[in-house]
């Protein structure tokens, strides 16, 4: 090999180095933590329920790109759950609600008493408000008290983030609840009809739900 061959196969060698380490994106931190792949993954295909099973006696849709979930036959509650287990994850799921409501996006599910809530409410005492985070046996263990942030007549985003202890919630960008609770590592994203009569009129509409698992 000539001396001009060898310098240019240098110098398209070094760029190639030069190009691998600047691809290689910042190093993760506690406030963007590594995800596998950096890859979100939809919960939601927008046309279909696959990849979700009800339970409960609550009646759930897809209608026009959105999940639709409504009350049962004497208003009875329900729950739609994903197939798969997750645990530590960002979730960003895209709602809105007709009020009255009593909803929430569970998270780290096993049962009724082993599960998150990221919830979907007014509650009067203690004054709490959605971006609330709900645990089954503790009520709200970090307390959104700003009803202003959400939007009642239109769409929210709602984020979710549970990395071990860590639990943080933010609504329209806007940091809503953080808690340490080490309770429930491993579970299944849900979405909550609650019963009773004073919420006969209450729907939850979804029309995003993406999740990318944090290693």
């Amino acid at each position: 090999m000539n001396h001009a061959r060898f310098c240019l196969v240098a110098a398209l060698f070094a760029a190639v180095i030069m190009t691998t380490t600047a691809c290689g994106g910042e190093r993760p931190t506690a406030s963007q933590p590594a995800a596998t792949g950096n890859d979100w993954v939809d919960l939601f295909d927008g046309e279909t329920l696959n990849g979700w099973h009800a339970e409960g006696g609550a009646v759930w849709t897809v209608e026009d790109g959105m999940i639709i979930g409504k009350q049962g036959e004497d208003y009875a509650p329900g729950d739609l759950f994903t197939d798969g287990e997750y645990a530590d994850f960002e979730l960003e799921v895209e709602y809105r609600a007709v009020w009255p409501a009593n909803s929430g996006i569970w998270f780290r599910y096993t049962d009724d008493h082993h599960a998150y809530q990221a919830d979907i409410l007014e509650w009067p005492d203690p004054a709490a408000y959605s971006g609330t985070i709900y645990a089954p046996g503790k009520m709200f263990i970090a307390i959104n008290e700003d009803p202003s942030i959400e939007d009642r007549d239109g769409w929210n985003t709602m984020v979710v983030q549970a990395v071990g202890e860590h639990l943080n919630v933010k609504l329209n960008g806007v940091q809503t609840a953080h808690a340490h609770d080490s309770d429930h590592a491993n579970g299944r994203i849900g979405i909550q009809i609650h019963p009773g009569e004073e919420f006969g009129t209450m729907e939850i509409h979804i029309r995003k739900a993406r999740i990318r698992v944090i290693d």
